[in-house]
């Protein structure tokens, strides 16, 4: 039997039954799936006693901050917020609320356990609220399409990868007539809150909305959630974005069989491209992992070729070299491109524990008034009980850039530091990777028993070097 739950199909007042192939249906699910669905989280202590919100100091940006200023002038210079324990909840903290979700941009595993988060935090401290998703990503807030999500719809997507439960888009909010679009839609649902789930742009887009928001003085706050599998939406106090860990052990996992089957035949030489736009960081993690003989890092050349012309290159050097008599062996190159295979896996334990905690964490921050934040979970190389939560103002990750002779506010990207400790423990390591093959094959992802709660060698790194 198909979940129960409401769609509205961007009809005023209009609600219909969906088509039964856009739900998931456990029945048909593998014991692995099956498995997860009930795979029971923990959250960090401060999420399951009472707590209160703290602020911090005043914020400034990542750069030019006058001009971040200019362009926020509701919102420049708020606090960041941390989560603390005390004796006693706020009275205000049981008021019902109604919030908004949507996904934006690319996939990455673990976005349906914020999503969950959201939704178990509102049934668990404001009982009687309201979660709507909404459809497609930032178009569905401007075409006002939205499901009203139930614990019915919700099950089926609990710790499983994808986007599917209300699908992603890579719309933008910008124009005038859009942002009065937004506000329609956010005044007709009578929404308190808004979770923006995406990588920089669309956490830019989110601080857009909160700001036009408050300048309008609606009741509507709006809080992001840290996502893109690339790595390189991260700072000191959002140590990770989600989807990195379990994307990277994907890959890590099809590298390693690639480097068993180099040695079984002793035939090919492989050559393996993987996603990860302008940062490296998720080639660097993948080589920590797995040890490839040669790794090329983009932060480290102005320029990469890619792997067939990396294969035709050593192709054409080698026969130059036969011709010359100072090569006699042979070449069979093989590319490979890791890519999308990496972006809607069964999200590890890390990602499926971080992702439900930095929902949890949002809806918190939305029932505590705060907008124009980024949900942030630290101390991650602790036991999930100790966590930390709160959210970081996104006019602080921000800089400027100047697009057609205006200046637009972007976050700025966290790229590989080449003088970081991720980045020193492969340099330390890559001549002697080079000469000797100490390849590792971590096999698949684990989710009991050994590895199955072990987190990026990037992240582990990075966290020891902070303290």
């Amino acid at each position: 039997m198909a979940p129960s739950f409401a769609i509205n199909g961007g009809f005023p007042g209009t609600r219909i039954t969906p088509p039964s192939d856009t739900g998931r249906f456990a029945a048909v699910y593998s014991e692995v799936q099956n498995s997860r669905i009930d795979h029971a989280l923990p959250l960090p202590s401060v999420l399951k006693n009472p707590f209160v919100i703290v602020d911090g100091p005043q914020s400034t940006a990542a750069g030019n901050p006058d001009e971040i200023a200019k362009l926020f002038p509701n919102l420049f210079g708020q606090p960041s917020a941390s989560l603390v324990p005390s004796d006693s909840a706020p009275l205000h903290v049981n008021r019902k609320l109604k919030l908004g979700v949507v996904l934006s941009g690319g996939q990455a595993p673990g976005g349906h356990n914020v999503i969950s988060g959201i939704f178990d935090y509102l049934q668990d401290k404001a009982e009687g609220s309201t979660l709507y998703g909404f459809r497609g990503g930032p178009a569905g807030i401007m075409k006002c399409k939205y499901v009203e999500l139930t614990s019915e719809y919700i099950y089926p997507y609990r710790n499983q990868g994808g986007f599917d439960m209300i699908r992603s888009g890579r719309d933008k909010i910008e124009t005038p007539e859009q942002f009065k679009q937004a506000e329609e839609t956010v005044q007709k649902l009578d929404l308190d809150g808004l979770v923006v789930i995406g990588g920089d742009d669309s956490n830019t887009n989110a601080c857009l909305l909160a700001e036009h928001f408050r300048s309008k003085n609606m009741k509507t706050r709006v809080i992001g959630c840290p996502k893109t599998i690339d790595g390189d939406l991260k700072c000191k106090e959002v140590p990770t974005s989600f989807g990195f860990d379990t994307a990277c052990k994907i890959y890590a996992e099809m590298i390693g069989n690639v480097m068993i089957d180099a040695r079984s035949t002793g035939k090919y030489y492989h050559f393996v491209r993987l996603m990860g736009r302008a940062a490296s960081h998720i080639t660097l993690e993948c080589a920590l992992q797995t040890h490839p003989n040669i790794t090329i890092i983009g932060e480290e050349v102005a320029k990469i070729e890619t792997e067939k012309m990396l294969i035709q290159m050593v192709e054409t050097e080698l026969e130059k070299r036969k011709q010359q008599g100072t090569y006699k062996g042979g070449f069979k190159g093989q590319s490979h491109f890791f890519g999308y295979e990496g972006r809607c896996g069964l999200p590890t334990n890390f990602d499926s524990s971080y992702c439900y905690a930095l929902g949890y964490g949002a809806a918190a921050l939305l029932q505590f008034g705060k907008t124009g934040l980024i949900s942030s979970v630290a101390n991650l190389c602790a036991p999930v009980e100790e966590w930390t939560v709160g959210g970081t103002a996104l006019t602080s990750l921000m800089d400027v850039e100047r697009r057609h002779g205006k200046f637009k506010p972007v976050i700025k990207k966290a790229m590989v530091e080449l003088d970081g400790a991720p980045f020193l423990k492969f340099a330390s390591l890559r001549d002697e990777w080079a000469l000797k093959n100490r390849y590792i094959s971590p096999g698949p992802i684990q989710f009991t028993g050994p590895g199955s709660d072990a987190i990026s060698q990037t992240l582990l790194l990075e966290l020891d070097a902070q303290a």
